[in-house]
């Protein structure tokens, strides 16, 4: 892709194997444009056979053989018309935070085949005006390099670590497709930046995705991931939540660690089993530390401290409970089930240690 006029920084980043995306992610950051999340796309060059909105799913895509509709083949996923004129086609999409650093992409051409995108570059800017950003559809703009042109194939993922994550925070990405074509999903790894207000008696959601949390670990995902436990709103159904395979051992637990946005004194906390009406836990824990050595804190660490009596759960409910150490800050939470099931959210209540 030496020929493309459109010139972007060559920013150093590393291919991640598609098995790695995961491992290498999820555990250390948020993708900054899930749908979940509230990433919505405000504009595109062109949507013809598919729409650029099936970007942002945050499930895999999938694949429907023989489903044809008014404009050709069915995808999940964004597809563009043929023989661009122009030499990318572009999708603008807004963060679902305030805004954000990168640290990694990922492109998933899942099921387009001899229709994928030859290459892709991302693009990022920080503006409070969406009109404005949207003007520039695929001109230079205000726009800077987050991902130089990077070279696609057939129904895979591809993944990019950047070799040295973005210190600006950006508030709009564009997606660049050269020169046309299909991608299936677009994941922008990286971390909120939470606007706090200075008053530090004010009370947030310390493990809200928005708020800077990111689940990082757990013992099991079988059903669903742990990244949903911090996602806004209840959610539509029982896929996007947390839950767990069915344990068959005397004695089992099933747990996640959230990394707190901030470190901060928990006030209360709300445990909710929406959508989990036959596979909700019979009762849950909670556990807080205040992690000061390097790395995450494993589930076996010293430190972790008991901050509420266990609750017993029912069905589809939200279940508040008080913090019994308000006085003593923490970094993370540790949300123990028992013995297995589904978990919507968790909302940890507390104001920051400044």
């Amino acid at each position: 892709m030496t020929d493309i006029d459109y010139k972007l920084e060559a920013v150093p980043a590393t291919r991640i194997a598609a098995d790695d995306i995961d491992k290498t992610f999820r555990s250390s950051t948020i993708d900054l444009i899930s749908g979940a999340l509230g990433g919505k796309v405000l504009g595109f060059s062109d949507e013809w056979f598919a729409e650029a909105a099936n970007l942002l799913t945050p499930t895999a895509p999938i694949c429907q053989p023989g489903k044809m509709v008014y404009t050709g083949a069915w995808y999940d996923g964004w597809e563009t018309r043929r023989h661009n004129p122009a030499e990318f086609d572009w999708v603008v999409i807004r963060l679902g935070v305030a805004s954000g650093t990168v640290e990694g992409v990922e492109i998933d051409t899942a099921f387009f085949n001899g229709n994928h995108a030859p290459a892709i570059s991302v693009e990022g800017c920080f503006s409070q005006n969406d009109d404005e950003v949207l003007s520039w559809k695929g001109e230079r703009g205000g726009w800077e390099t987050i991902l130089g042109v990077q070279e696609c194939g057939p129904s895979q993922r591809f993944g990019w670590k950047l070799e040295n994550p973005t210190k600006k925070q950006y508030t709009h990405v564009r997606l660049n497709m050269y020169p046309d074509g299909g991608i299936a999903r677009f994941r922008l790894f990286g971390h909120a930046v939470p606007v706090f207000p200075d008053n530090t008696d004010a009370i947030f959601d310390l493990a809200a995705a928005q708020n800077g949390g990111v689940a990082i670990s757990c013992s099991n995902q079988h059903f669903g991931t742990k990244d949903n436990l911090i996602l806004p709103g209840r959610g539509k159904d029982m896929g996007d939540g947390w839950e767990t395979a069915r344990s068959r051992t005397k004695g089992h637990v099933d747990w996640t660690i959230i990394r707190l946005g901030a470190r901060g004194y928990i006030q209360n906390f709300i445990v909710d089993t929406a959508h989990f009406r036959g596979n909700y836990p019979q009762q849950v824990k909670l556990q807080a530390i205040e992690w000061k050595s390097e790395g995450e804190p494993e589930a076996d660490a010293e430190g972790w401290t008991e901050v509420v009596e266990p609750i017993k759960c029912g069905p589809d409910q939200e279940h508040p409970v008080e913090s019994l150490v308000k006085d003593k800050p923490f970094t993370h939470v540790k949300l123990i089930i028992v013995p297995d099931g589904g978990v919507k959210r968790l909302r940890v209540f507390a104001k920051r240690a400044v």
